[in-house]
């Protein structure tokens, strides 16, 4: 059985990487890849330096996470609500965020390479050192809550006057 611990002050509790998902989970350093989460409630979860490369947690809350060092390569994290969620660190390569609500996030550090962040709303999120090259961000509301990002904004979120000033005129 997978098991890891978890330190509160002089005692230490121990859970397993088996529980059920549910809000306030312990899941820390976890191996989790390929697990089915759609539209779960995982709020309050600690996910900190768990593998949950390939997931799907679609439509999953996952308010106030702390997700620090967690492992989502190609996972699925479409429609995702990660409101206030630590991700600093994570590893969210070529990851499905489209349409995920990712207000006051910390994505410092975090690796967004190739990952779909289509129509996210990033508004107050801290991106500190985050990779997001050929991220693509089109559609996304961006950190200061007003910006759309244009149709060409991959690698970095271009307003759709931007996009309009670098269109060859005929």
């Amino acid at each position: 059985m997978l098991v890891w611990v978890l330190t509160t002050g002089a005692h230490e509790a121990f859970a397993a990487c088996t529980d059920v998902p549910d809000v306030d989970v312990q899941w820390r350093r976890c191996l989790l890849d390929g697990t089915e989460l759609r539209d779960v409630n995982l709020t309050g979860a600690v996910l900190r330096d768990a593998s949950l490369k390939r997931a799907d947690l679609s439509r999953a809350i996952l308010r106030d996470v702390d997700a620090r060092r967690a492992r989502f390569v190609t996972a699925n994290l479409s429609s995702v609500d990660l409101t206030n969620a630590n991700l600093t660190s994570a590893d969210l390569t070529r990851a499905d965020l489209s349409n995920a609500i990712l207000v006051n996030v910390s994505l410092r550090r975090a690796r967004l390479f190739q990952a779909n962040l289509s129509g996210a709303d990033l508004t107050g999120a801290t991106l500190d050192d985050a990779d997001l090259l050929h991220a693509d961000l089109s559609g996304a509301t961006w950190i200061d809550g007003v910006t759309i990002c244009g149709a060409n904004s991959l690698g970095a979120c271009r307003s759709q006057r931007e996009n309009d000033d670098t269109t060859p005129t005929r």
